[in-house]
């Protein structure tokens, strides 16, 4: 496993995920990029748990389709490691399910901090686009953070266990200035390039001006894209999303309904009966998002 190319390729994503997951998988990845071990034993078995977590489960017209781990566009190391979720195949089984005449409602299980931009604006596209073909419910069991969020809110109603936690919006960048190390260990670079910022990225030293308003740019024109898109999924504005859904920060469950994030408070088993009875997704009305707006105003 080639771990110094991941790393780096890591360092330079832009991600919507919740910081401390970004973390951790930033500190798993430095570790064995510097030659440190990982107990290889509990990496295949936290591997082999995870592998066939994601395939959904249809019972009584209602369609289970997991939403787990870190989401990445295509499956790679962090989703054999982590339990995640690929874009590309997830897209797939849920286009499978909207076009199953024997599914009459698709729930989401979601509990995931979030992952890579790539692949999310257009999954969560594809879930919104496939409103009114049958009910779509989005359970947040027990995380929804960051792009799952992205994802859940495209969906006809977020419903929010009553120990979980929804949010994070926003996106998140990562420099490592590793001069320090590398100058302690004896280790001199020299980096050739053909084209002036083909290095730019490079973690030999610190970020240059012009290059961090770069990464700066980028990072908020992902995030407005996400505002823009949340607002849309949600039935408010882009503002709303910025003043009231928290810029970053997780909500829990009656927090997350008072602010519209989500849309009732139930676990799965009682989302998934609901369905199965024929329940409906509930529907938003602007004068109800206009009284949460007044309350929170109140409040602040």
């Amino acid at each position: 496993m080639r771990y110094p190319q991941i790393l780096n390729a890591a360092r330079s994503s832009i991600w919507a995920i919740h910081r401390p997951k970004l973390e951790a998988i930033l500190q798993f990845l430095d570790t064995k990029a510097s030659g440190g071990s990982v107990d290889a034993r509990l990496v295949e078995q936290m591997a082999a748990e995870n592998r066939g977590r994601g395939k959904a489960v249809v019972s009584r017209s209602v369609a289970v389709l997991p939403l787990l781990g870190t989401i990445t566009q295509r499956s790679d190391m962090l989703t054999e490691f982590s339990g995640g979720t690929s874009t590309d195949r997830w897209g797939r089984e849920f286009d499978q399910l909207v076009a199953d005449p024997e599914v009459g409602s698709i729930v989401l299980d979601v509990d995931s901090p979030g992952g890579t931009v790539y692949g999310v604006p257009e999954l969560a596209a594809k879930v919104h686009a496939a409103r009114g073909t049958k009910p779509i419910i989005a359970v947040a069991n027990s995380m929804a953070a960051s792009a799952a969020y992205y994802i859940a809110s495209a969906a006809d109603e977020v419903v929010v266990t009553p120990s979980g936690d929804v949010g994070s919006i926003g996106v998140i960048a990562v420099h490592a200035n590793r001069a320090g190390e590398y100058e302690q260990a004896g280790v001199e670079y020299d980096i050739v390039t053909y084209g002036k910022h083909k290095a730019e990225h490079a973690d030999t030293g610190p970020l240059a001006d012009e290059t961090r308003a770069e990464i700066q740019r980028r990072v908020d024109e992902d995030g407005k894209a996400f505002d823009a898109a949340v607002a849309k999924h949600r039935g408010v504005t882009p503002e709303t999303v910025r003043k009231t859904f928290g810029q970053g920060r997780m909500y829990g469950a009656k927090e997350a309904v008072q602010r519209g994030m989500a849309d009732r408070v139930a676990t799965l088993d009682e989302t998934v009966a609901r369905m199965a009875k024929g329940g409906r997704a509930k529907k938003r009305t602007r004068s109800a998002i206009a009284r949460r707006r007044l309350d929170l105003a109140d409040r602040a």
